[in-house]
């Protein structure tokens, strides 16, 4: 496989419209109508869970928020318009069977080198993005409600510039101070532990905790941080907490369980932190760093790297 460099910019293309991303909307049918007509059936990165029929006890206690969400779900994608009459419209699909570059988006999405599956969640938005890739194309699926997807494909320099685009922070976020600095690096033992005090309200026990590791926490200029210093960090660290961004990256080429690396940010008041789990000696230790949506496949690249060695 050709390497990618996921930590340049993507190189700037003049008078070349076949080398910018292609992107389609599709609904929920007409995404599995194309991947169903793909090449003999291309199968999708991920699994419809039906809901499942009502019992006798369900029936009397009445509905449940999650049964109600299951029932819309189903209304909103049934009420959708028919999906080949639909695709036929924008020439999508002809008697020839479906466009050939989105049977190409389509079989690269099931038949990648490399994969790597993104989920976003912030204030209530839950997004999940499916990115593919092999040699030098990549192939995109997103949706942030299940009903309506956008599928891209593109050549592999471009691949940067659309992994930012998964990490902006929606627009109605309203950013704010913070009390997270912009680098420091904590015991792994500390913040999981006073993570789990302050998501259970009590953040009077976050000064014990940080008595009780002996790990020491460092500036970004590796100075040691007093208690009171650390307590404050890690105790806005979970009250600040908007939301989160994961990737999973995978090497699904080779034959038994693939390699998995996993990237993690934060969404705090003024916008994302990684999350960098790494050793000092036999300690383990998380790097706390302020990123920026344009970070994530330079943050990416090392695990990639790692994953396809």
């Amino acid at each position: 496989m050709a390497t990618i460099d996921l930590t340049a910019p993507a190189p700037q293309q003049e008078g070349t419209l076949e080398a910018l991303p292609r992107r389609i909307s599709l609904t929920l049918p007409e995404l599995q109508l194309l991947a169903d007509r793909a090449g003999g059936g291309a199968p999708l990165p991920f699994e419809l869970s039906q809901p499942g029929p009502s019992d006798a006890l369900s029936d009397r206690l009445g509905q449940s928020p999650a049964g109600g969400e299951d029932e819309a779900y189903v209304a909103a994608v049934g009420s959708l318009h028919d999906p080949a009459e639909s695709l036929a419209r924008r020439g999508l699909l002809g008697d020839d069977g479906p466009d050939a570059g989105v049977v190409g988006a389509l079989g690269l999405l099931a038949t990648p080198r490399v994969a790597v599956d993104i989920e976003v969640v912030v204030n209530g938005l839950h997004a999940k993005a499916w990115h593919r890739q092999s040699d030098e194309a990549v192939a995109t699926l997103a949706t942030s409600d299940g009903i309506v997807f956008e599928l891209a494909w593109f050549e592999a320099p471009a691949w940067p510039t659309e992994l930012a685009r998964v990490a902006v922070v929606p627009e109605d976020v309203e950013l704010a101070k913070s009390a997270v600095p912009t680098s420091v690096d904590l015991p792994f033992g500390l913040l999981e532990a006073s993570g789990e005090a302050v998501r259970s309200h009590r953040t009077d026990l976050v000064p014990v905790v940080v008595s009780s590791h002996g790990g020491q926490s460092y500036d970004e200029a590796g100075e040691a941080l007093d208690a009171g210093t650390v307590g404050t960090v890690v105790t806005a660290l979970g009250n600040e907490t908007h939301g989160r961004l994961r990737a999973l990256v995978a090497d699904v080429s080779r034959s038994g369980a693939p390699v998995v690396g996993v990237v993690s940010w934060v969404l705090v008041n003024d916008g994302w932190r990684s999350l960098t789990g790494h050793r000092v000696g036999d300690e383990r230790r998380v790097a706390v760093r302020s990123v920026e949506p344009a970070d994530l496949a330079p943050t990416l690249a090392p695990v990639l790297a790692e994953v396809t060695r």
